[in-house]
């Protein structure tokens, strides 16, 4: 699976900031410095009333060569957040981004915009951004605000996203600098006079709101740019507004092409108009006031492109004074008329969406090279030049698993096959091809289960009775069992077990791996795994880990379900078998051996066997960043771990945590299971020659999937290390 070196989330601090511009013009400055940079938009956010493709993504498809994913209906992500079912929604997401971020160095996400009916798109922000493993770039806009009440907004919206001083947090882009009094498509009697171009760079203002809030100095967040207000970025063609007035044309003329960046209501005489007889101002006037027409027409003769002569009051001009100017509109001055009156026009005007439509495709780029001009990309370039450890997110490792499960396609043996849980979860794997299913128990017992839960079993899944194949199992289990004295009578009784049974049909080769513990032990589910399939060659003993799928990245602990306390170089091996686990997973193994004290700190027998198993595990395996002895604390939180553990290449950054007995590893993950609601994948049994995996008896049916899945990636992996073996 490929993925961006990083991840740009681009956030607004509120509505109206100008987020796609902004979004835009970030792709088009990343792509011009040479950057493989893709695009993609998460959930599709119409304005009211507004229908057909998302504009974000229409946008990119259409000004490069990018090929962006279809955003995520909002209506669908709203019934789904609303139901619970974040989860989902966030796998959904990931799938999809793994799609932009294919071969990609950046990835621009753009975030949603908080409006009074979606309240909650700050908190999807920020569950987005970190389920991306994103950092984030928030979107302001000054409208004419003071720089310390820009800083001031800035920051409270960051603190969403872990505040300014967040590593995650780079910086914001500052839009519409200098905003006119009135802006967009201004309706005075009076012309304002031109704006001129803002030539802002990255000083000046820039640093004005750097200043302005104390925070910033002293924290890595950066004001990334600042956009100058430019009034021709929002002005609509004459051909929009036609279309929003519903007006009818009298002449086309160049109504595609020419824009609209002020309007003058012609309510005086035409000696008075002249000064509003100027390019990109609209005239608006009563369709009986002769004189303002024909001041508009010689203007227009005299190479003035008036972006239009609107007529309100639906009064057609006399046709005398239409025949004068013929030739005015031969140049391609549109005209056209409304029903309504100049003062209704007028208000309908002041009410247009200045946003782009989606045909506009030049203004568009207008919209790109300008925000591109205005940001420090510099600053960007350098900051994205830096490699940065990507962190493994709940959703994205989901994702991550169902995917492989599905490439890799394996068969796996459910001994539970009658337990509704497995019943569901059965299904589902065997409908999305995370595996091929297997399920021992009576069918009609199945059947039975599957109807009362609500499920059809899909035609393809496997059902095998045990009666009907027990006998076929009884001398190979002799055979593997002989020097234990086992005769072929006490086989069969053993092979009633249907964990036996499954267990055999792994040692057969019939089946790539085995799922059970919904409803046995533990005990249950590994005896006959170590008694039949054994342990690998590279293996000394076998051990269990949990993937705790915590809010921000996914870790891993071990051993939290099979040694009670095992010796120095046993726990060296568990150490090494769960690093191997997580590379096999996408996560970087920095490798915390746990105790009570930190480094030189303690003394005792404990702390004595973390200190050895690190020293034994760190010869075996001197590729690997191993440390410890470490405390929970130290090994997890940064802070602390520059107190207790200076230089420590493991401190404050683990991603597998070896616990030094079963004592502290289960209660640990319980205790951060429950306290923290976190979701746990595991055990997931490590060291066997073929994967054995266990369920808690409280198991979910989503814990139920995702162990299949995994189990169905080990069995790949079982395959692969034994060919290499044999290589060798």
């Amino acid at each position: 699976m490929t993925t961006a070196k990083h991840t740009l989330y681009i956030a607004p601090t509120g509505p109206g900031v100008g987020l796609t511009s902004v979004s835009l013009g970030m792709v088009r400055a990343l792509d011009r410095v040479g950057l493989r940079v893709c695009f993609y938009k998460p959930i599709a956010q119409p304005s009211s009333g507004q229908s057909g493709p998302e504009r974000s993504t229409y946008f990119v498809r259409k000004t490069t060569p990018l090929t962006p994913p279809i955003p995520i209906d909002i209506r669908h992500a709203q019934q789904l957040f609303s139901e619970g079912q974040k989860e989902q929604l966030m796998e959904e997401i990931v799938g999809a981004y793994q799609e932009a971020a294919a071969n990609a160095d950046v990835v621009i996400v753009e975030g949603l915009v908080p409006t009074g009916s979606e309240t909650y798109a700050d908190q999807l922000n920020a569950d987005i951004a970190r389920t991306l493993d994103a950092e984030v770039i928030l979107v302001t806009s000054a409208n004419g605000q003071k720089p310390e009440e820009i800083a001031n907004r800035i920051e409270l919206a960051a603190r969403v996203f872990g505040g300014i001083n967040d590593a995650k947090v780079m910086g914001c882009i500052v839009n519409k600098v200098h905003v006119p009094k009135i802006a967009g498509i201004a309706v005075k009697p009076d012309i304002m006079p031109e704006i001129e171009e803002l030539k802002l760079g990255m000083n000046g203002y820039s640093e004005d709101i750097s200043s302005a809030c104390p925070v910033f100095p002293n924290s890595t967040f950066h004001v990334i740019g600042c956009i100058p207000w430019k009034q021709e970025l929002v002005a609509p063609r004459t051909s929009d507004i036609a279309d929003y007035l519903g007006a009818r044309i009298l002449n086309r003329g160049q109504m595609q092409h020419r824009r609209i960046t002020k309007i003058a209501i012609g309510a005086r005489t035409a000696a008075n108009m002249s000064s509003a007889l100027r390019p990109g101002i609209l005239i608006v006037t009563p369709g009986d006031r002769d004189d303002v027409i024909l001041a508009t027409c010689m203007a227009a003769l005299n190479g003035v492109p008036v972006p239009a002569l609107l007529l309100t009051s639906g009064i057609y001009p006399d046709p005398r004074v239409m025949d004068l100017c013929e030739r005015a509109f031969d140049t391609g001055l549109p005209l056209l008329l409304v029903e309504d009156d100049t003062y209704l026009t007028a208000t309908q005007l002041q009410a247009f969406n200045p946003e782009v439509p989606l045909d506009d495709l030049e203004r568009v780029e207008w919209v790109m090279e300008f925000v591109a001009r205005h940001l420090d990309i510099g600053w960007l370039q350098e900051r994205i030049s830096v490699t940065r450890e990507p962190r493994m997110s709940p959703a994205a490792f989901r994702y991550r698993i169902t995917q492989r499960a599905r490439e890799v396609n394996r068969r796996i043996v459910l001994p539970e096959g009658d337990e509704p849980r497995t019943v569901r979860a059965a299904a589902y794997c065997q409908e999305r091809r995370l595996a091929q299913c297997v399920m021992i128990g009576k069918p009609h017992e199945i059947e039975r289960v599957a109807e009362a839960q609500g499920v059809t079993l899909p035609s393809s899944i496997e059902i095998i009775d045990p009666d009907a194949v027990r006998y076929r199992y009884v001398s190979p289990l002799v055979e593997l069992r002989k020097h234990k004295g086992l005769t072929p009578p006490m086989a069969e009784q053993y092979l009633e077990d249907h964990v036996v049974l499954a267990t055999m049909m792994l040692a057969q080769g019939e089946v790539d791996g085995l799922v059970s513990g919904a409803v046995h032990t533990t005990a249950n589910t590994v005896r006959p795994a170590l008694q039949l399939i054994k342990t690998s060659p590279d293996a000394r003993i076998v051990s269990s880990i949990f993937f705790m799928l915590l809010p921000e990245q996914v870790l891993v602990y071990g051993d939290c379900a099979i040694n009670p306390n095992p010796n120095a170089e046993e726990l060296a091996d568990i150490a090494i078998q769960s690093a191997n686990t997580a590379i096999a997973f996408g996560i970087t193994p920095r490798i915390a051996m746990i105790s009570y004290s930190t480094g030189t700190s303690g003394e005792g027998s404990d702390v004595e066997k973390v200190r050895e198993a690190t020293q034994i595990a760190r010869s075996l395996r001197p590729d690997l960043l191993i440390d410890g002895p470490l405390q929970y604390d130290a090994a997890a939180i940064e802070s602390v771990a520059r107190s207790k553990a200076p230089g420590s290449p493991v401190a404050g950054r683990a991603t597998v945590y070896i616990f030094p007995d079963l004592n502290t590893g289960n209660t640990t993950y319980k205790a951060v299971q429950r306290s923290a609601n976190v979701i746990s994948i595991g055990p997931v049994l490590q060291g066997l020659r073929k994967p054995v995996n266990d369920l808690s008896r409280g198991a979910l049916v989503d814990d139920i999937i995702y162990t299949i899945a995994v189990t169905a990636i080990q069995a790949e992996q079982a395959v692969q290390s034994l060919q290499v073996a044999q290589l060798a």
